[in-house]
């Protein structure tokens, strides 16, 4: 996760997870529909407006980690080690999605997530939305060679072996075989710019 540097920042992160924890707490204690966004707005002592302006919907305040997460996939694609082949690099994010997803005590927060159905449904659209940003990583770099639909039939795989590996009852295992086929699908989807170029690919 990004650290904030500045004082104003900070303030506002920990605004942030002081909010989302509170959340958390009382979804779990007393159930996700029954309770409103005023009772977590009073118990984590902010305004209603202050609220919102952390998280846009009721649903948001459950997964706190949506907008990190799409960075961090983009990030993947255009912050890894020159040369260093797209695949591994998003192995290497998935796999930390993943931990942070399957550690002590996520067990409850994902049982209140399948039982509800808008939060089903906010799950899978926020699986969507990271999927297509990714995808428009991928296409945006020059290094790679590879047409619109190819981008995101990968970074479809892609999220769908977070989706998996986080269910799996070996989670790292999973995502490694996963990403075996990844890497397959990615080299028949098409050639990338030649060796010389100093493609990874």
């Amino acid at each position: 996760m990004t650290v904030p540097t500045g004082r104003r920042e900070r303030k506002k992160a920990a605004t942030r997870q002081k909010i989302a924890d509170t959340a958390l707490r009382l979804f779990l204690d007393r159930g996700y529909d029954a309770v409103g966004i005023r009772e977590v707005a009073a118990e984590a002592d902010v305004a209603v407006t202050t609220l919102f302006s952390h998280f846009a919907s009721k649903e948001a305040l459950v997964f706190g980690q949506d907008a990190e997460f799409e960075r961090g996939l983009a990030r993947a694609v255009t912050e890894r080690a020159p040369h260093e082949p797209l695949i591994p690099a998003l192995r290497r994010e998935v796999h930390a999605m993943v931990r942070h997803c399957t550690v002590d005590g996520a067990a409850p927060i994902w049982r209140m997530i399948d039982e509800s159905p808008p939060l089903r449904e906010y799950e899978y659209s926020m699986r969507l939305r990271h999927a297509e940003s990714l995808a428009a990583a991928i296409a945006a770099d020059p290094g790679f060679s590879r047409s619109a639909a190819a981008c995101r039939t990968i970074a479809r795989f892609v999220i769908d072996a977070y989706s998996i590996g986080r269910e799996a009852a070996d989670p790292e295992a999973a995502v490694n075989e996963i990403f075996r086929m990844i890497e397959a699908a990615w080299e028949a989807g098409g050639p990338g710019p030649s060796p010389a170029e100093g493609s990874p690919c």
